[in-house]
């Protein structure tokens, strides 16, 4: 696929069955995602791989945060849907607020870009995904787990897999007049 068309045509799918990524097929999804925009190469992120025994952990961790922020019925509800992707990959953004010369907000974006290309890379090669946080990417044994320091903050959950099935009509696109204006 041709990288402008992946770029048009790119949506999230939450219905994902197995295959997902192999270890090769990782490999390049992480090295496309180190290609990420990078004031001062800080590389301000790193990637967390749940898969196979790796869902009961999580499954646990999203429940306790669920539980320790107060959320609503419908979290808990949502942690079974989460945890049958075959493959999430969380995406923490390291945050080192003493380097003036890239402030916290663009080392938060640079780890936003780099799960975008995560997301890119997976769809390029036959990946379904979508990208997913919620409230309780803030729950303190979700942070341990996810070995997050003070700063960090985990930006993205994104789920990895096959399409169950394709979805019929195409995403909507914006009017371009609504988003672009010329100075």
């Amino acid at each position: 696929m041709e990288t402008i068309e992946l770029l048009q045509t790119r949506r999230s799918n939450k219905k994902l069955v197995a295959p997902a990524p192999n270890k090769e097929q990782l490999a390049q999804i992480f090295q496309a995602a180190l290609r990420a925009p990078d004031h001062g190469k800080l590389q301000p992120y790193r990637f967390v791989v749940v898969e196979q025994e790796g869902f009961t952990r999580l499954a646990s961790l999203l429940t306790a945060a669920a539980t320790e922020l107060n959320l609503e019925e419908k979290h808990f509800a949502k942690v079974n849907k989460i945890c049958s992707a075959p493959m999430i990959i969380a995406v923490v953004a390291k945050i080192d607020k003493t380097i003036a010369k890239v402030p916290a907000w663009e080392q938060m974006l640079s780890a936003g870009c780099a799960a975008y290309s995560v997301q890119l890379a997976a769809q390029d090669l036959g990946f379904d995904n979508v990208w997913i946080t919620g409230k309780w990417v803030d729950g303190a044994e979700l942070r341990q787990a996810f070995g997050c320091a003070e700063n960090d903050k985990v930006v993205a959950l994104i789920l990895l897999g096959t399409a169950a099935e394709r979805a019929d009509k195409e995403p909507r696109a914006g009017k371009l007049e609504d988003f672009v204006s010329y100075l």
